[in-house]
C-alpha cells in the first residue's frame, strides 16, 4: 500500500503540522523564497561526553558530517555547476543546524550567497540534509532526522538547476537518508527507521517524490546497523555493519554487502545469490567478512563500483569505540569483490575511528582523500587531510601531498561530489575537537593544487573562493 508522507489521520497531521511550524517550514505544495545567508559557516557538534583528555567520543566541525548521509553534493554537467548541501550555523556562538543549499560555478569559479532551506530547531548533526538531482534537473533535498523524535521533510527546487525557490514534497521521519536518483525517473531512499530503539535499514521509492512506497524493511539483525549506499542509476547497492545485542550501539562490527537490479524488489549477494528479507541473523549470505570473531570494530567509510561494476567497499578497523592510542591500530582498508570472493588490502592508519574520506576510482588509478595525518588536536576526529594514490589496484599506497596545514584546528569529513568535475572533488569542514570553535568550509581538486576556504562573510552575490594552503 502506497502512502502519503504528510500524514493521514488528524491526530498525526496536527502533531506534524505544529512541528513543521517549529521548524519553519513552509506547508506542501507552496512554493518559498530561500533566504541567502552572508557567508559559509559549518555546524559544530559533539557527541558522547569521555571523561579524558580526549573531551569527547567524535566531535568538531560537523558541516559534511555524517558518512551515512550521502550523497551531499552532485556535480550537474548540464548546468556546470557542482550542487551541494550542508549543516550550517547562525555563528559559533549559536549554533542550531541549518539546511543550506548551495552551488559552485565551474564557469566562473565563484559560488554565491549560500540558501538556508530550512532551520531543524537542534545542533545535533545527524540532522544534516542529503541531496539527489534527477533526470530534469530539479534538487532535491532530503532533511533528515536523528530518531523518531523529529519530523524529516522532502523538497525539491522549483526550478531545475537552482537553488532559489523550494517546495515541500513530503513530511515523514527518516534517519541516515541515502537518496538515488533512479534512471527509470524514480527515487529510492535508502534510510534507517528506529523501531523500540533498534535501528533497522529500510528503502522507500517514489514517482513523483509526493507519494511513497510502503517502507521495505531490508535488515534487522540485533540491535540494528549503519550502511553507506551506492547506486549507477540502474543497481543499488548497500554496505552495513550491525550492532550486536550484548555490545550496544558502539560495539559495531562485521561488514556484509547486498545489491539490488529491479530498484529494490529482489536482493543478491555480491555473487548474486538471492537473499531473504529482512535479515535477522549475523550469520547470512550477505556477510563479507566475520569481523566480530576477530574483535574487531568495523567503521563505514564508502561503497563504490569500479569500471568492471564490481563492489568496493572503503572501511576501517579498530579494537574499541573510545578515543586514545589504547584503541589503535586505526587501520583503513578495502575490500574489493573479485568475482568470486572478497579481497581485504589495508591502506593506511589514523588516529581516531571517525576519521572519514572518500574513494575515488579513476580507471588505473585509485585516489584516497582524507584525513589520515594527527592534527591539531591528536586522538580526535579528523586531522590534517591528506590525499593518497594507488596504480596497482590498491595493493601498495602512496601519500602524493598534504592538503592542510592547520596548527589549531582538525579537518574531517572530505565528501566526493557524484561525478566529482576535477575543479571541486573533495567537500569538507573544519573544527576544534575539544571545545565549541568555529567552523569553516573547504574544497580541493583531483590532482590537490591547493585546498580553497569557502568565504565566510560575503558582501557581494558572488564571490570566489580563497586559497587556505
Amino acid at each position: 500500500m502506497a502512502y502519503r508522507m504528510t500524514g493521514s489521520s488528524t491526530l498525526l497531521s496536527s502533531v506534524l503540522f505544529l512541528v513543521v511550524l517549529a521548524a519553519n517550514v513552509v506547508a506542501a505544495g507552496q512554493p518559498f523564497v530561500l533566504e541567502q545567508d552572508d557567508g559559509y559557516r559549518g555546524l559544530w557538534y559533539a557527541n558522547q561526553k569521555t571523561g579524558d583528555a580526549y573531551v569527547y567520543k567524535y566531535s568538531g566541525g560537523m558541516a559534511t558530517y555524517p558518512q551515512q548521509h550521502l550523497p551531499i553534493a552532485v556535480h550537474a554537467p548540464a548546468a556546470n555547476k557542482t550542487f551541494f548541501v550542508y549543516g550550517g550555523s547562525p555563528s559559533s556562538d549559536k549554533r542550531t543546524c541549518l539546511h543550506m543549499v548551495s552551488y559552485f560555478d565551474h564557469s566562473t569559479g565563484a559560488v554565491p550567497r549560500p540558501r538556508i532551506l530550512l532551520d531543524k530547531k537542534t545542533d545535533d548533526a545527524h540532522d544534516n540534509p542529503t541531496l539527489a538531482i534527477d533526470r530534469s534537473g530539479h534538487l532535491w533535498v532530503f532533511s533528515n532526522s536523528h530518531g523518531a523524535g523529529r519530523p524529516s521533510f522532502v523538497h525539491r527546487s522549483v526550478e531545475p538547476y537552482a537553488i532559489d525557490r523550494f517546495e515541500l514534497m513530503a513530511t515523514m521521519n527518516f534517519s541516515y537518508g541515502q537518496p538515488w536518483a533512479m534512471d527509470d525517473g524514480s527515487l529510492a531512499l535508502m534510510h534507517t527507521r528506529y523501531v523500540q530503539g533498534h535501528r533497522e535499514m529500510y528503502l522507500a521509492t517514489s514517482r513523483d517524490g509526493r507519494e511513497w512506497s510502503d517502507p521495505k524493511p531490508l535488515a534487522r539483525i540485533a540491535q540494528g546497523h549503519y550502511q553507506v549506499s551506492w547506486s549507477d542509476g540502474k543497481r543499488l547497492a548497500t554496505a552495513f555493519n550491525y550492532h550486536p545485542v550484548n555490545g550496544g550501539l558502539n560495539a559495531r562490527t562485521n561488514l556484509y554487502y547486498m545489491q539490488s537490479f529491479d530498484g529494490g524488489q529482489t536482493w543478491t549477494n555480491a555473487g548474486g545469490e538471492p537473499l531473504d528479507l529482512p535479515l535477522e541473523g549475523a550469520q547470512n549470505a550477505a556477510l563479507v567478512h566475520d569481523f566480530e570473531a576477530k574483535k574487531k570494530l568495523v567503521y563505514l567509510k564508502q561503497l563504490q563500483f569500479d569500471d568492471a561494476g564490481r563492489p568496493l567497499i572503503l572501511y576501517l578497523t579498530s579494537s574499541g569505540y573510545a578515543p586514545g592510542p589504547a584503541n589503535d591500530p586505526r587501520t583503513w582498508c578495502i575490500a574489493e569483490w573479485s568475482g568470486k570472493t572478497w579481497e581485504h588490502r589495508d591502506v593506511t592508519t589514523s588516529d581516531h575511528n571517525y576519521d572519514y574520506g572518500s574513494l575515488y576510482l579513476e580507471g588505473g588509478l585509485w585516489r584516497l582523500i582524507a584525513p589520515t595525518s594527527p592534527g591539531a588536536q591528536p586522538f580526535g576526529t579528523g586531522g590534517q587531510m591528506e590525499m593518497w594514490t594507488s596504480r596497482d589496484h590498491g595493493a601498495h599506497w602512496e601519500k602524493l601531498k598534504a592538503l592542510t596545514h592547520d596548527e589549531k584546528l582538525n579537518h574531517s569529513y572530505a565528501r566526493q561530489p557524484l561525478a566529482a568535475h576535477p575543479q571541486f572533488y573533495a567537500f569538507w569542514a573544519n573544527g576544534d575537537t575539544h571545545r565549541p570553535s568555529e567552523s569553516a568550509l573547504f574544497f580541493t581538486d583531483r590532482d590537490g593544487t591547493s585546498a580553497w576556504r569557502l568565504p565566510g562573510k560575503m558582501d557581494s552575490d558572488a564571490a570566489k573562493p580563497e586559497v587556505a594552503w
